[in-house]
């Protein structure tokens, strides 16, 4: 499965190189657990030597996942590549020790996310409707798009979602628009 990979630095710059080392551990969370939604991360410099050089480096990981966010922030790591490595190890625990709830909390497992098709948007009201790939259309509120994301979505925007039956029908209760960030 593919996630939405959002990739942000601030006052740094991401070469090609740190961009595919994060995505490549980002993929290796995915094949741990085929049912993350999305992935933020964030890198910032929190010291730097008076010629500018970074210290270290802390590296923010937010994973959203079916019914909730997980939110991962380390020590900083004098090395990019040891603070990735750091924060994506206690993402993995973390998405297992979720993993492990999941399950202890549901004898059956949980739907996986399904795909669909932003067909309605209702910006000003907060709300929208998702057609899902099989047909049917899917209420969902501005507070199931994480990430303050109803804002970045539009029409025709393709997103995966979890559905859960609503008092006035199904609903989304996580929306996450597709793309590779």
């Amino acid at each position: 499965m593919q996630s939405a990979i959002h990739l942000s630095a601030q006052d740094y710059v991401l070469s090609a190189e740190e961009e595919a080392l994060i995505r490549g551990a980002v993929r290796k969370l995915e094949r741990f657990y085929d049912a993350l939604m999305a992935c933020s991360v964030a890198v910032t410099i929190p010291n730097r030597r008076s010629t500018g050089t970074p210290v270290a480096y802390l590296v923010r990981v937010d994973l959203t996942v079916p019914g909730g966010e997980l939110a991962i922030t380390r020590q900083p790591k004098p090395s990019f590549r040891e603070a990735v490595s750091d924060a994506f190890s206690a993402a993995r625990r973390q998405l297992q020790d979720y993993a492990r709830r999941q399950r202890a909390e549901l004898p059956m497992a949980e739907e996986p996310a399904t795909r669909g098709c932003v067909t309605r948007l209702l910006r000003y009201e907060g709300y929208g409707f998702i057609t899902s790939d099989d047909g049917r259309e899917i209420y969902f509120h501005r507070n199931a798009v994480p990430n303050s994301g109803f804002d970045r979505l539009s029409e025709g925007t393709s997103v995966r979602f979890v559905e859960q039956e609503g008092r006035e029908g199904p609903q989304a209760s996580t929306v996450v628009a597709l793309g590779t960030g």
